[in-house]
């Protein structure tokens, strides 16, 4: 098992009373898995989050699948850190070489990927793009899919002040 946040305990509590998991898709969501898709020229990008023993697609562009093992996510790495997680070739990096969603379906090469964050910075997910031949992001790239992850973080913390957590503010 990979290593879980510090306050992972609290991160499920808020992810569960946002009632999002499993929830139908949602146009919010969608319109930005389309824009990092078509901004960075990747066949997969994923609104994903990070439950208990999965990780599951809020939104998915290019990919069929609803969810995947937590073990086998790209994501759970992602959400271990503040800064982007950006892969250039997984099949050449030692932390994902063997991973089933690199050796197989959907043969993930290259993968960026974002924390998507509460009001309080508890990671719960990430927006991520990946493809399937290895590639770079440049410095622009980048910020476009941190700056589209910042309105999934947006629109994730307005659902937090819904609750009564914490108003959201600009």
């Amino acid at each position: 098992m990979q290593d879980l946040p510090e306050d992972e305990d609290a991160r499920l509590r808020l992810l569960r009373a946002l009632d999002l998991l499993d929830s139908p898709p949602e146009p919010v969501f969608d319109r930005i898995t389309r824009l990092v898709a078509r901004s960075l020229g990747v066949p997969i990008a994923l609104v994903s989050l990070i439950d208990a023993r999965r990780q599951w697609f809020k939104s998915r562009y290019g990919l069929a699948l609803s969810e995947t093992p937590r073990e086998y996510s790209f994501c759970a790495r992602t959400i271990m850190q503040r800064e982007p997680l950006v892969i250039a070739d997984a099949s050449t990096d030692e932390r994902f070489e063997d991973n089933p969603l690199v050796t197989g379906g959907p043969r993930i090469r290259f993968y960026a990927g974002v924390a998507v964050r509460s009001a309080e910075g508890v990671a719960l997910g990430s927006l991520c793009a990946i493809d399937d031949r290895p590639r770079e992001l440049d410095d622009d790239d980048l910020r476009t899919l941190t700056d589209l992850a910042d309105i999934v973080s947006r629109e994730m913390q307005v659902r937090e002040a819904l609750l009564g957590r914490r108003p959201a503010q600009d």
